[in-house]
């Protein structure tokens, strides 16, 4: 007989990107957030850092008599700093801010209790170890009062965690709340990640590396010791992709229970004519913008093409694809001007007034501007390795160039200064994305390129290539996706197979990119959230039976066969 699935009657989930907007996690969770309040009613509460002081969080819309006697109480009776309110995406959940500054003076006792409990080692912690663990603590005492407050001790609660950042928050509910069910996700383990950005050999070597052994050598021991501790100790570890999969069964020592693959969600893309509108409208402010940083004009149907995510130079594959924008640009076969955008945030100093001043008042430029490759101005801009590798492989975006490439080094968030619109409004004007990822646990960015019906080009070390493959589609740009096969020692032939593919898609007449475009939008949604939320589903399960098993041991050991009382 088939076990029945147990589900949640509360569910918390943390992260440092609630309302926080860094990375792909916050997609993960925004973009779930619908799917979650559809099928948990304002039983779902999202937790974030309160860290926009004096403004508020972008997208939070504070309301204050959301849990109204809980926050009064939290905040007079339990000195926690928090605002309660909505996530402003789509589904709009519960949502509570803390700031967790308050607690830096508890810091050295919560290090040793968590040595003392849980073996976590954090004797050589740097840089933002301490920050996220505290918040961690933070969101635990915030669970462990809203629980207490409203008394679900009798109630299937479950409480996720998201990456190693939150690690000590799942290990305080263990301690502290033991009938709480604890799940830990790593979207990418960071010691796999320091291999792969140090230029090791991560997927030839992996079964010969130890990552506590790694951890010692890349100075990495505090944050893979707590991810280690973390994953070993909750009730359900969860990752994201077969890749991760693999590389914490050998570099954490723990195989994940499920793997909790990252959807989308199909209200964020516009449709009909608001998509063509739109559509259109990106790829005029882009245009406009080259235009008017390398000094003539540019044919309207000029191929636009990017890469973006994160600044992890080898990780994200951001050399692989300026090498491969290298060959376009010299390549016979190319005959129709191309753009090239690195959407990439760095260290920006500044937006380029000069260029500011163009694009705001339409002024004529006839001549290039001073480095014609960057819409801003950076910090430190002599030793950034972008601009760095543009200007070795010989770019000028001169006129007679047949492929420009513009690095945008901005978070798109709508206030950058030159394009004030958001990464999406962006997005919809390409016409292909290119992320040749060597480290990507998932990889978000195509997902979301084909979601707008844009064509990509990926690899299978990242998730979401993988998956593409699993489904039966990869192998050729025309059906929406490319999957190129990469390895620890074929960089050239990655470049040179990106480069073959574009000019593919080059070739395709109005009629044949109409249909690719289709063929994205349907692979897409096979990807949406409606489809992959059982994977979570199951791991909630997961989590709730191995909880009550392990308060049953308890109980057992203390001479009670019930589950263990809220400490």
């Amino acid at each position: 007989m088939k076990e029945a699935i147990e589900t949640p009657d509360y569910l918390f989930e943390s992260s440092w990107e609630v309302c926080n907007k860094i990375g792909g996690i916050y997609t993960v969770l925004s973009t779930k957030a619908q799917t979650l309040q559809q099928i948990y009613p304002n039983k779902i509460l999202f937790i974030g850092p309160d860290i926009h002081k004096p403004e508020k969080a972008p997208d939070f819309l504070e309301d204050t008599t959301l849990y109204a006697e809980w926050s009064q109480h939290a905040t007079i009776k339990e000195h926690l700093k928090i605002k309660t309110g909505r996530w402003n995406v789509p589904g709009k959940p519960p949502v509570v801010l803390v700031d967790y500054t308050p607690f830096r003076s508890q810091r050295n006792d919560l290090f040793y209790r968590m040595w003392d409990n849980f073996q976590v080692d954090s004797i050589a912690a740097y840089g933002d170890y301490e920050e996220s663990c505290l918040f961690a603590y933070a969101v635990g005492r915030v669970i462990e009062s809203f629980y207490h407050f409203y008394q679900l001790r009798n109630k299937k609660v479950v409480a996720l965690f998201n990456e190693w950042m939150l690690g000590m928050g799942a290990l305080y509910i263990q301690k502290n709340l033991p009938a709480v069910a604890t799940l830990f996700t790593t979207h990418a383990t960071s010691i796999g990640r320091s291999i792969a950005g140090n230029n090791k050999p991560l997927y030839a070597d992996m079964e010969t590396y130890s990552g506590d052994r790694m951890a010692k050598e890349l100075n990495m021991e505090a944050k893979h010791s707590l991810e280690k501790q973390t994953a070993r100790h909750v009730d359900c570890f969860t990752t994201v992709s077969g890749i991760t999969a693999a590389e914490c069964k050998q570099l954490l020592e723990k195989e994940p229970h499920v793997i909790t693959l990252n959807g989308f969600e199909r209200n964020f893309v516009p449709e009909g004519d608001e998509y063509t509108q739109k559509r259109e409208s990106a790829r005029n402010l882009l245009i406009h913008v080259a235009e008017k940083l390398l000094g003539y004009p540019i044919h309207p149907n000029t191929i636009l093409l990017s890469t973006s995510g994160r600044y992890e130079y080898r990780n994200k594959g951001i050399d692989v694809f300026i090498d491969a924008m290298d060959r376009l640009r010299r390549a016979e076969q190319t005959t129709r001007t191309m753009i090239a955008f690195i959407m990439v945030p760095a260290w920006v100093r500044d937006a380029r007034s000069d260029l500011k001043y163009a694009v705001e008042h339409n002024y004529p430029v006839k001549t290039p501007m001073q480095m014609p490759f960057s819409t801003h101005w950076l910090h430190q801009m002599e030793e950034d390795k972008i601009l760095n590798y543009i200007l070795q492989k010989g770019f000028t975006n001169d006129v007679s160039e047949k492929l420009k490439i513009i690095f945008i080094p901005s978070y798109l968030t709508g206030n950058d200064g030159i394009f004030n619109t958001s990464y999406y409004d962006l997005l919809i004007g390409m016409d292909v994305t290119i992320y040749p990822s060597y480290y990507e646990p998932w990889g978000y960015t195509p997902l979301e390129s084909i979601a707008f019906g844009i064509p990509t080009i990926t690899t299978d070390l990242a998730g979401f290539g993988l998956w593409a493959k699993e489904e039966g589609i990869g192998n050729d740009i025309a059906q929406g996706v490319r999957t190129i096969h990469r390895t620890d020692y074929n960089y050239s032939d990655v470049a040179e197979l990106i480069a073959q593919s574009v000019l593919t898609l080059c070739a395709e007449k109005k009629a044949g990119l109409a249909a690719i475009r289709k063929r994205c939008r349907n692979l897409a949604s096979l990807a949406e959230w409606n489809k992959f939320i059982v994977h979570y589903q199951t791991a909630y399960h997961i989590a709730l039976r191995n909880a009550q098993e392990r308060n049953a041991k308890e109980g057992q050991k203390s001479g009670d066969n019930t589950i263990f009382a809220p400490r």
